[in-house]
């Protein structure tokens, strides 16, 4: 896994740039509302699913210098949060079934 920690550092600064240059647009687009709907949908996407991605890089580059256990944890964990962002009632469900334990 050592072996791609290169890769991950180099695929985690492009994505921070692009995030920054995302969130620079979109916060601009609040101000003077200058972007077609279409540009700001798109820039909503990058917004939420982009900010997933470069943690999930980022967490990849942090972990890949440590144990299987510790990767396994992080690897479920990032899967648990992908689940709920794309399955919102996945989570309603969950706390339905701890609520009546």
């Amino acid at each position: 896994m050592k072996r791609f920690e290169k890769f991950f550092d180099i695929l985690g600064e492009i994505l921070a740039i692009v995030m920054v240059v995302v969130y620079v647009l979109w916060i601009l687009d609040l101000n003077f509302g200058f972007l077609p709907e279409t540009v700001k949908l798109v820039l909503e996407i990058a917004r939420t699913y982009g900010s997933l991605l470069l943690v999930a890089v980022v967490g990849m580059e942090a972990i890949s210098k440590r144990n299987l256990i510790i990767r396994l944890v992080f690897y479920a964990a990032v899967a648990l949060v992908v689940v709920f962002l794309f399955f919102p009632e996945t989570y309603a469900q969950l706390m339905a079934m701890v609520a009546n334990l």
